[in-house]
């Protein structure tokens, strides 16, 4: 495609980038019809086989996503109205838990509180593989439904690090402004940076490269980033 090979003739793979220069770059490539997401990628030095290495939490992207969620608020009682008035797309329990059973999924978040877990946990099966199940660890089981919800809708994220090392994120999309993508980027990089485990003993940020789901990769320099 002559697009492609236009895009990673204006990079030189060699080179770490500025994050500036990384989204000037990123903006400035050839871009397709929709609107595409920004995806962030972080290679880390850490085992995570190792509990204490496992990187995992949340960051509430000041920009927000870019993207529309679906979410699912597994409550009852008062809850229900709470979380619909806030923001959440459906919003209950006993009717949810069948849907789910029979085979719905058409949700990219589901939150609950902590009473609705032991019900929720037998639909692992279902929830699991999807990455759906709520868990303490990304502020999905929570008794604030509605501080959750808006948080969630409003551009709140979970990054994990996966069994090869390596965190993958979208950050924004393509028609954001380069203010709007670099505090994202910014906010995302220093949570990683705070997470670093105190048992590692070798580099902790090994690669980062800032791409657009069509786009080449970019390598980004880590001097970039630091938690001042």
């Amino acid at each position: 495609m002559k697009r492609a090979k236009k895009n990673l003739e204006m990079i030189n793979r060699d080179k770490n980038y500025t994050a500036d220069e990384a989204i000037d770059l990123l903006l400035s490539c050839n871009q397709v019809k929709f609107d595409q997401t920004i995806d962030l990628t972080i290679n880390l030095g850490v085992d995570p086989r190792q509990a204490d290495q496992a990187i995992r939490g949340t960051v509430a992207l000041p920009a927000g996503t870019g993207k529309s969620i679906t979410l699912l608020a597994i409550v009852e009682g008062d809850g229900v109205t709470e979380a619909l008035d806030s923001g959440a797309d459906f919003a209950g329990s006993d009717e949810y838990f069948e849907k789910i059973q029979a085979g719905w999924t058409d949700i990219d978040i589901i939150i609950a509180t902590p009473d609705m877990m032991p019900a929720l946990g037998k639909l692992g099966k279902i929830l699991g593989p999807k990455k759906l199940m709520p868990n303490p660890k990304s502020g999905t089981v929570t008794k604030d439904i509605g501080k959750t919800v808006k948080e969630m809708k409003g551009g709140k994220i979970e990054f994990r690090v996966d069994k090869y090392g390596i965190i993958h994120s979208g950050i924004g999309k393509i028609s954001f402004s380069k203010e709007k993508i670099h505090t994202n980027l910014t906010t995302l990089m220093r949570a990683i940076l705070k997470m670093k485990p105190a048992s590692l003993k070798g580099i902790y940020i090994k690669k980062i490269t800032l791409s657009s789901s069509m786009g080449p990769g970019i390598k980004i320099d880590k001097a970039s980033f630091s938690l001042n």
